[in-house]
């Protein structure tokens, strides 16, 4: 299995008055090509500070980060900007949809950054919306969706980019247990049939049966990694 993130002796230390707050303490792992993983814990382990190093949002204090080939520790904000363009697509807990566009624009809009022509970007847009089973709804504005129906367009807004890695923060947080579940059977179908690494931070040990790997992580440290098999569906079949 080809690594795609490979994370080795990874610290992040804050100054708190006179105390120092190791939000992450020595942490190492790898995650494989095509891999649904979580990171869960509870409030204040570290989770949210992990996810955030591998986005290459916050730099870390000690330790090193390869994703793809390339050290992202050492990189300058206009490298990391371009890197996350170039490789990352987000999920966010509370779906961060422009309510003045309507679900294909707002999966078009990452592909307007990156100056692709008009009609390119509506083409993938409606491709992504219909992956992710709302092509009825392509017109609709975020207001007129429900909870569900707006995350589902945030993970083909997250899709649209064709990224290496997607980062999921908490994506079902906002949403009812039985919509929970829907999100997530979606992103179980998205790494199967896209073939895409998708890292998910989250508190709910129950969603978090549905990656493949769960890291668990507390006080900084991960203190256990477990397997599960490859999908529900293929258990129960």
């Amino acid at each position: 299995m080809e690594q795609v993130i490979q994370v080795r002796n990874l610290y992040k230390l804050y100054k708190v008055g006179d105390e120092t707050v190791r939000a992450l303490d020595g942490v190492d792992f790898d995650i494989h090509h095509g891999e649904f993983c979580a990171i869960v814990g509870t409030s204040g382990s570290g989770k949210s500070t992990l996810l955030n190093m591998l986005a290459g949002l916050e730099k870390p204090t000690k330790g090193s980060i390869v994703i793809g080939g390339q050290h992202i520790e050492n990189l300058k904000e206009d490298e990391l900007v371009a890197f996350r363009r170039n490789n990352v697509g987000f999920i966010f807990q509370s779906f961060h949809l422009m309510g003045t566009m309507n679900a294909v624009e707002n999966v078009a809009l990452p592909l307007s950054f990156r100056g692709e022509d008009r009609k390119l970007r509506t083409k993938k847009a409606n491709q992504m919306l219909k992956l992710v089973g709302l092509t009825k709804h392509r017109k609709h504005m975020p207001n007129q969706m429900s909870g569900g129906q707006q995350q589902r367009v945030g993970v083909a807004r997250a899709l649209v980019v064709n990224p290496k890695i997607i980062f999921a923060d908490e994506p079902t947080g906002n949403l009812d247990s039985h919509t929970s579940e829907d999100v997530m059977k979606l992103m179980q179908k998205v790494v199967r049939e896209q073939k895409k690494t998708l890292v998910m931070v989250t508190h709910d040990n129950h969603l978090a049966t549905y990656a493949d790997r769960v890291f668990h992580i507390s006080d900084g440290k991960i203190i256990k990694i477990e397997e599960h098999s490859r999908t529900r569906e293929e258990d129960e079949q």
